[in-house]
């Protein structure tokens, strides 16, 4: 730190309690001034000779018949003011980033200029600051710290539009020119080293300046950034960078705390506001997504400026495929709902994001299908909240484009969650929720699990196997037919080839079972009037009557179950699987049509 010393005579100051300070001497004091509650018992020739506004109102105190002046708003308080006193006795005094900016308001105030005396104390000051103070990269920032508590006066002195210059310009300076000291206790943005050795230097990192700036007050930081920003020589990843550093330095890492202080609440909301209002203007800027949402947590929490969270919403919307699940976990602020997370929050941002890409918007980069699962992983986060709604929870879900889901697993591990969380649900809300899942999507572990899940309605269950057969025959496509057809043919196709052969084969192993019980029937029928004839005992006939009677009602049973499966079909058909329509009696011919499209459900 630089410093400078001023006067050669010891110090002849002493107190007299807290609020008395006098200069020792042999001569009486004949003037005492007043500096807020401290009085100071001084000689009027030393004073004189230095002070233009000293002079003028000694000669009014004098007329007055007063040794009292009383010094009112005095810049820096009593210390500052004793600082000019010693200057003016000659003693020793000592200058430094601390105490230069107070002094040479106090000069000002106390006219210590070249009009009284060559050499005066507002030159010194100035000679120091110009020349010492502010061409050090450490002090500058530590005087422009300083500039605050002797406001207005730093302010009209242009002591803080030379601090901000100053740190500004260094900022800017390539690191190879860097040859100040700077503080760097972090990882480099751009390096995994904190320092590297080159030709026996150390080379410094672009972002050197970062760690000290972050010691600024919020709108002293500001100031600074607007000018960086202004000169167009730094990246917007190295300014996304800068407020990142300075969010880490000031946000707090626990949300907790900022509910239980009201004033750290508010320093909080100041910090946010400022670090919304510098970030970068162009879309493609180094703030990665995740830090947009913590910022957006924070600034929900603590009540920030309605218009900077809504630019905050429009920044993280278009870059939403780029966040994680835990960054969307935004706690839903008390009295806003019953739900623990902001699920109508991400609702928005999903809007924001699909409204950006646009209806044409071709999938080239991957955003699409990494929303889709970023989705689906915050939806079997939000599944376990009792209190999330299937209305809003399908809504949800549905709010993202089915090009954003190829495959459905993320989606059924979500809804599978839901229904274990949520026990109690209606049959037909249980169908509304997994009508959502596309079978079709399905990975062939999902279909196992999924074939299994006692959570699932017995429709969904049926479907999951349908379609596994469905795709287990189409594997066995030869590559000539598959070469002959294009996808979407395909499926129709083999969709109608297959169902077709499947009803076809079920109504026959149906007629099968029907002629084998007939058979059994008549069999049974001789068998009974044989035994009636030869005059049988009962127990024989009771036990063929029996028989008869389980075989008919296990075909009964089983026709009514194929029955009913096909009835639902017609009455139950989902957009994945539509409709089918087919009698119980019919014996019709059962070759395939790729006009036809069948479903079990």
């Amino acid at each position: 730190m630089k410093f400078m010393k001023l006067g050669s005579k010891p110090d002849a100051f002493r107190s007299d309690g807290s609020c008395i300070r006098f200069v020792a001497s042999e001569l009486p004091t004949d003037v005492v001034i007043h500096v807020e509650e401290v009085r100071f018992f001084l000689h009027k020739f030393p004073l004189l000779a230095k002070s233009n506004r000293l002079q003028r109102l000694v000669l009014r105190a004098t007329e007055d018949s007063s040794d009292d002046i009383v010094l009112h708003d005095f810049p820096g308080g009593p210390k500052s003011f004793e600082i000019c006193m010693k200057f003016c006795y000659g003693i020793t005094v000592t200058l430094n980033a601390y105490n230069v900016v107070s002094a040479r308001c106090a000069a000002e105030y106390l006219e210590m200029d070249e009009g009284v005396e060559k050499g005066n104390l507002i030159h010194k000051l100035e000679v120091f600051l110009n020349t010492s103070v502010l061409r050090s990269w450490k002090d500058s920032i530590i005087v422009f710290q300083m500039t605050t508590s002797s406001l207005p006066w730093s302010e009209e002195l242009k002591i803080v539009g030379r601090c901000i210059d100053c740190i500004a310009s260094k900022t800017l300076v390539d690191p190879i020119n860097v040859n100040w000291s700077y503080t760097y206790d972090r990882k480099s943005a751009a390096s995994t080293e904190i320092v590297e050795k080159l030709q026996g230097m150390h080379k410094v990192p672009s972002d050197w300046w970062m760690e000290d700036l972050c010691e600024l007050d919020a709108d002293l930081y500001k100031r600074v950034m607007v000018v960086v920003k202004s000169k167009g020589r730094l990246s917007s990843d190295m300014i996304g960078e800068a407020l990142k550093a300075y969010a880490a330095r000031w946000l707090p890492d626990s949300y907790e705390s900022l509910i239980d202080d009201d004033e750290y609440m508010k320093k909080s909301r100041i910090i946010v506001e400022t670090i919304i209002s510098l970030l970068p203007t162009d879309e493609c800027s180094g703030c990665m997504c995740r830090f947009l949402l913590e910022l957006l947590k924070v600034a929900i929490l603590v009540g920030a400026r309605d218009v900077l969270k809504d630019e905050l919403i429009d920044r993280i919307g278009i870059q939403l495929h780029k966040a994680s699940v835990k960054s969307l976990l935004i706690p839903l602020k008390s009295g806003s709902g019953d739900t623990m997370y902001d699920v109508d929050l991400v609702q928005s941002l999903i809007h924001k994001f699909t409204t950006h890409i646009g209806c044409s918007f071709v999938d080239k980069n991957g955003s699409l299908v990494a929303l889709g699962k970023l989705i689906d992983g915050y939806l079997s986060e939000i599944a376990n909240d009792p209190n999330v709604s299937i209305s809003r929870f399908s809504k949800l879900t549905v709010s993202i484009p089915d090009s954003a889901r190829p495959v459905h697993d993320g989606l059924y591990t979500a809804i599978d969650i839901y229904l274990k969380e949520h026990p109690n649900l209606m049959k037909a809300d249980k169908r509304r929720i997994c009508n959502l899942i596309n079978v079709r999507k399905l990975s062939s572990e999902a279909y196992v699990h999924a074939a299994q899940n006692e959570r699932l309605p017995l429709r969904t269950v049926v479907q999951v196997l349908f379609f596994e057969q469905l795709k287990a025959s189409r594997s066995t496509l030869a590559p000539t037919d598959n070469a002959s057809l294009p996808q979407t043919a395909m499926d129709e196709e083999w969709e109608g080839r297959v169902v077709s052969e499947h009803h076809c084969s079920l109504k026959q192993q149906l007629g099968s079972l029907k002629i084998k019980v007939d058979e059994c029937r008549s069999s049974d029928d001789k068998r009974s009037k044989s035994m009636s004839e030869k005059g049988g005992s009962g127990g024989l006939l009771l036990s063929s009557s029996s028989s008869s009677s389980r075989s008919r009602r296990l075909f009964d049973k089983l026709w009514a179950v194929k029955g009913e499966t096909i009835r639902s079909s017609e009455t139950s058909g989902s957009s994945q699987s539509p409709p089918v329509s087919v009698k119980p009696a019919e014996a019709k011919s059962c070759g395939s049509s790729r006009h036809t499209r069948y479903s079990i459900s």
